[in-house]
């Protein structure tokens, strides 16, 4: 009697737990480090214009009047904004083809901006990481901030808090009274900025 034998049919190989395992890694490392990347770049090339003059829709300059009457009086040194963490020292901002620089580890404070404690807008920026301004993202109206010189210290209240455009550089410009403004990215992939505006502390 012919006899036929058994032919084992081979059943599809399925891939190992420890092979799953490794693929749900290597997928979650690249969906945490891609935007963090893409953040951090885009900080890295953000520069921020001083007291400007806007020329048609998106060309942007600075005074160079501004600039001519910068050491007249103590820069800010410290910043301090107890609410929410903030302790950093401020150093001037260079300015580079008409903008500002930001420094990698330090808060700036714009030349051609206001010096504290005398009419104008004093502005000071930084990163939004972390170990700079990001905390900024908890603040709070009437929050307290401080700015320190090396001859002196001064307090400010916070007035408004918003969120505008990057373009919208009128925030960022000369006032008629004395106001402190902080100035930081925000938003999805950096594309706001996170306006901090604050008017000197008065006793009730």
């Amino acid at each position: 009697m012919l006899q036929i034998g058994r032919v084992k049919v081979p059943q599809t190989i399925k891939p190992s737990r420890k092979f799953s395992r490794i693929l749900l890694i290597l997928i979650g490392v690249v969906l945490i480090y891609f935007p963090t990347a893409i953040r951090s770049e885009t900080s890295r090339n953000l520069q921020i214009p001083t007291f400007v003059a806007v020329s048609g829709s998106s060309h942007i300059s600075i005074d160079p009047s501004l600039l001519s009457n910068t050491g007249l009086s103590p820069a800010p040194s410290r910043i301090v904004v107890p609410s929410v963490g903030i302790d950093l020292p401020v150093i001037e901002a260079k300015v580079t083809d008409g903008l500002w620089e930001l420094s990698e580890n330090t808060a700036s404070h714009g030349i051609g901006s206001a010096y504290p404690g005398l009419t104008g807008n004093t502005v000071i920026f930084a990163h939004a990481r972390d170990d700079l301004f990001g905390p900024l993202r908890r603040i709070g109206k009437n929050a307290v901030i401080y700015v320190f010189t090396p001859d002196t210290w001064y307090r400010y209240s916070v007035e408004e808090i918003k969120l505008v455009n990057p373009d919208q550089t009128e925030n960022i410009t000369a006032t008629s009274e004395e106001k402190l403004t902080l100035f930081t990215c925000s938003g999805f992939l950096d594309s706001k900025r996170l306006i901090i505006r604050a008017v000197p502390y008065k006793l009730n």
